[in-house]
């Protein structure tokens, strides 16, 4: 089946913004375009986020830069139509890819991710490398470190009808820095997650723990974006000195430190954005015609 895309455009707050879904194979893909006539983004979310994640980075970009969103197949309102809830790495790099394509993106494209979104973004980089400028990636390491083994072994533990007990485990582990309204909608999150979306976040841990490397799925030498890794300073699940070991890995990688951040970076401060300013510059405004 050949994939396809349905949207519906309409207008908010002065900007226009289109909302459709992409059909492939097996799975169906929501996205949102926050249009504009400045260079193209595209965010990729962590495990088990949404497009709202992105809230803040929209509200800061959206004027001045063509910002794509969109959920993957399991999360948010993507949904897996066929076959099994476990998505593969090469699985997402071509649902993003068909969420380039489907979204008129150009070349020269940005790709901001966060956590194992950025995983998907440097696969993707990898592999078609004339498609991508610049990748600006929160939250990433190259494997586990032993907080987040012990975390996803405590999770197995617990019975899984205990939403609020896998939701506190997981917020003490590395959601720490969040507000208090952030950490209520986890809560509520896994508490309306479906059993197969919560087998297939149990699985992707256990994949995460039984890959020694990235280095070993993913060509890093093969990427030619200008890469940024965003890194906070109290991120428990993963170490300053594997990101720093990640960034050798990479020709042109440059590593920045947010000091008094945890590992969700986009959602625990909104100056945590201030970093970008030489990643993604937001242009003067324009002198007001007479």
């Amino acid at each position: 089946m050949q994939p396809a895309s349905n949207f519906v455009k309409y207008m908010r707050h002065g900007s226009s913004i289109v909302k459709g879904t992409i059909e492939m194979a097996r799975f169906t893909v929501p996205y949102r375009i926050y249009e504009s006539a400045g260079p193209h983004v595209v965010c990729i979310n962590g495990v088990q986020q949404s497009m709202a994640m992105w809230h803040s980075f929209v509200l800061r970009y959206a004027p001045h830069y063509r910002i794509v969103l969109f959920d993957f197949p399991g999360q948010g309102k993507g949904k897996v139509e066929s076959g099994p809830i476990f998505i593969s790495l090469d699985e997402q790099v071509e649902v993003l890819r068909e969420v380039i394509r489907a979204t008129g993106t150009g070349k020269d494209l940005t790709i901001c991710s966060a956590s194992w979104g950025g995983i998907v973004a440097i696969a993707f980089a990898s592999r078609f490398r004339s498609e991508v400028k610049r990748l600006c990636l929160a939250s990433l390491g190259t494997k586990a470190n032993d907080k987040m083994i012990e975390t996803i072994q405590k999770g197995g533990r617990i019975d899984p009808g205990d939403r609020q007990k896998m939701a506190d485990m997981l917020i003490e582990s590395f959601g720490q820095s969040l507000p208090e309204n952030i950490k209520k909608k986890i809560v509520t999150q896994f508490k309306t997650l479906s059993e197969e979306n919560l087998k297939a976040f149990y699985e992707h841990g256990l994949f995460v723990v039984a890959t020694k490397k990235i280095g070993d799925l993913i060509n890093l030498s093969n990427i030619t974006a200008k890469t940024y890794l965003i890194h906070g300073e109290k991120d428990t699940i993963i170490d300053l000195e594997d990101v720093n070991f990640l960034a050798s890995q990479i020709p042109h990688c440059e590593v920045k430190v947010v000091r008094g951040a945890g590992h969700f970076l986009h959602m625990e401060r909104e100056d945590i954005f201030d970093i970008y300013k030489d990643i993604l510059p937001i242009p003067p405004l324009k002198p007001s015609a007479r």
